[in-house]
C-alpha cells in the first residue's frame, strides 16, 4: 500500500514538473524539430507523469524502506528531541519561503522556479539539524524564562529549591528514599531517562550482584516516586555526543542549573572541578555520625585480612570499616579494640584501631 502510494506521489510531482519545466526547458535550449504541440504545457505534465512512473518502479521501493527506518528513529527519538526539530525545521521552512520569494521576483528563466525550492529545502533541513542539535540550549532558554516567570527569591530559598538530579548510584544506594520521607531534601527529583536505561541494563545482567542492585534501584525510583511527598520529574533528553552517563549528568546539571545527587566520589570531584553544585549522601551520612575519637573503646568481630601485612577488618552497622592492626590472628572472634585514628572523607570513614590486649600487655 505505502509503494502504491509513493508512485503516485512521485507521478504527482512528475506531472507538476512536466507541466511547469518541460516547455521552459523546450525553449530555453531552442530544439528545432519539435511540434507546437510537444511544447504545450499539459503536453509537458503528461511526459512527466510517464517519466516519473518509470523512474517509481526503481525508487519506489527504496524510498519506503528509508520512511520505515525514519520511522524507527522517530519512535525511538524522545518528545524533547522531536519538539525541538520541529520547530527549527518550521523556522527554516519560514526562512526558505521569504528567501525563495525575493529570488522568484529575478527575470531569469529556469532560476526563479528552481532556486526558491532548493533554497528552502536546504533552509529547511539546517533548521531541522540546528533544532535537534541545539535542544539542550532550548531546554535551558525554556528553564530561564521559566524562571523569570516566577517571583524573584532569595538567594538561600532559590538554593534549597533546585532541581535535583539523581545518578545511579544514589538510586541504588536507596538512603535517599528515607531523606525524602524526612523532608530534609527540598524541591523537584529529576531521574533522567539515559540513567533508567543503565539501571535497566543493570537490572538485566547475567551477573546476580548487579542484577539484585538494579532491581534494587527500581524498585527505590518506584518507592520515591508514588509513596513520598515529593515532586519527581523524568527528564527524556539525551546527550548523543557524550558517551558516559556520569558526563550527561554534568551537562544536564549544567544546563538546567540542577545539583547532582549522588555518593559516587569521583562524580563528586568532576561537578567540583567544572563548578556544578553536588550534594553527596556519604558527606550528609558522615555529618549525622557519631563521632568517634582516639582513644575509645569498641568492641567489634574481626571478619576477613586487611591489605597490609597482619590486619584484620572489621564493620560496624551503618557499613563502617574498621582496620585492625595485627587482628588477622583474631579473624572471627569478637574483641575489644581502641581507636587510634579516623580518616573521613567524601568517600566514607575508616576507622584504624589496635587490640584492647595489645594494650594492657604493654
Amino acid at each position: 500500500m505505502m509503494t502504491w502510494i509513493v508512485k503516485i506521489f512521485l507521478m504527482i510531482a512528475g506531472g507538476t514538473l512536466g507541466f511547469l519545466y518541460i516547455p521552459e526547458l523546450i525553449q530555453l535550449f531552442n530544439f528545432e524539430g519539435v511540434p507546437v504541440w510537444v511544447q504545450n504545457e499539459f503536453t509537458g505534465m503528461v511526459i512527466g507523469i510517464i517519466i516519473m512512473y518509470f523512474v517509481s518502479i526503481w525508487v519506489a521501493r527504496y524510498i519506503v524502506n528509508i520512511m520505515k527506518v525514519l520511522e524507527e528513529k522517530i519512535l525511538k527519538a524522545s518528545l524533547t528531541d522531536i519538539l525541538s526539530g520541529s520547530l527549527g525545521l518550521i523556522l527554516g521552512l519560514v526562512a526558505g519561503y521569504l528567501i525563495g520569494s525575493q529570488i522568484a521576483q529575478l527575470q531569469v528563466p529556469f532560476v526563479k522556479n528552481i532556486l526558491p525550492i532548493f533554497v528552502t529545502i536546504t533552509l529547511g533541513y539546517f533548521g531541522f539539524q540546528i533544532g535537534f542539535k541545539k535542544r539542550d540550549e532550548l531546554l535551558q532558554l525554556f528553564l530561564l524564562s521559566r524562571g523569570n516567570v516566577k517571583e524573584k527569591k532569595s538567594d538561600d530559598d532559590s538554593g534549597r529549591h533546585q532541581l535535583k538530579i539523581l545518578d545511579t548510584s544514589v538510586i541504588i544506594d536507596g538512603r535517599i528514599a528515607d531523606i525524602c520521607k524526612t523532608g530534609f531534601l527540598e524541591g523537584t527529583l529529576v531521574i533522567p531517562e539515559f540513567v533508567l536505561a543503565e539501571l535497566q541494563h543493570i537490572a538485566d545482567s547475567s551477573d546476580a550482584l548487579k542484577r539484585n542492585r538494579g532491581r534494587r534501584g527500581l524498585d527505590i525510583l518506584n518507592k520515591i516516586q508514588k509513596e513520598l511527598p515529593i515532586k519527581v520529574e523524568i527528564y527524556e533528553g539525551d546527550f548523543e555526543d557524550i558517551q558516559e552517563v556520569d558526563s550527561k549528568l554534568v551537562k544536564l546539571a549544567k544546563i538546567s542549573d540542577g545539583m547532582v545527587v549522588t555518593n559516587d566520589y569521583n562524580l563528586n570531584k568532576v561537578c567540583e572541578l567544572q563548578g556544578v553544585a553536588v550534594l553527596n549522601i556519604n558527606d550528609l551520612a558522615n555529618a549525622v555520625k557519631p563521632v568517634v575519637l582516639p582513644g575509645e573503646k569498641m568492641n567489634v568481630q574481626v571478619i576477613k585480612d586487611g591489605k597490609e601485612h597482619h590486619q584484620g577488618v572489621a564493620y560496624l552497622d551503618d557499613g563502617t570499616m574498621i582496620v585492625v592492626e595485627g587482628g588477622r590472628e583474631f579473624i572471627g572472634k569478637e574483641i575489644d579494640v581502641i581507636v587510634t585514628s579516623v580518616l573521613q572523607t567524601s568517600a566514607g570513614r575508616m576507622i584504624f584501631a589496635k587490640p584492647k590486649v595489645y594494650e594492657k600487655a604493654l
